[in-house]
């Protein structure tokens, strides 16, 4: 047994220890999941960015985070690391968004803007900041799933 734990660490030698293999491994099932759970709405609602988009952001975001990380860069390194993550995911938001053909509408900003938020989540998970990380996640679950049956209920009051 402890020939093939050597031999698996040896493999993976950009872990330390078994413990860090594990760290990384629960931070990034940990973004899949609250990504998913913001992805969720966007998939019940018929959107293109739903379940596997938001998981394949939290995830990148957190693993662009935690990849440094390990490597041992500085704090101002890793301010242009997340700056970068941010522009990356500003380009994928920009191609949710559709504009009408007058112009004067456009579609997509909710999912754009869930996407953001789940790369800024997914940075949090990368920076070990688990529960910032929960808080945000409920946060926004409050602003796709609870505040639609708010507007809808004032709608209905208004005459």
């Amino acid at each position: 047994m402890e020939l093939i734990g050597r031999t698996i660490m040896s493999e993976f030698s950009d872990f330390n220890d078994l413990g860090e293999f594990i760290i990384v491994v629960i931070r990034l099932l940990f973004a899949a999941l609250l990504g998913g759970l913001l992805g969720l709405e966007r998939e019940q609602r018929g959107k293109s960015a739903g379940i596997r988009t938001h998981m394949l952001v939290c995830m990148g975001a957190a693993l662009f985070i935690f990849i440094p990380q390990q490597a041992g860069i500085s704090d101002s390194e890793m301010s242009r690391v997340i700056q970068g993550v941010i522009a990356g995911i500003g380009f994928l938001c920009a191609g949710t968004i559709i504009t009408r053909k007058d112009e004067q509408s456009a579609s997509g900003l909710t999912t754009a803007a869930g996407i953001w938020f789940t790369a800024a989540i997914g940075i949090a998970v990368g920076l070990g900041r688990e529960q910032t990380a929960v808080l945000c996640t409920a946060l926004a679950w409050v602003v796709l799933y609870v505040m639609p049956l708010i507007i809808r209920s004032n709608r209905k009051k208004t005459p």
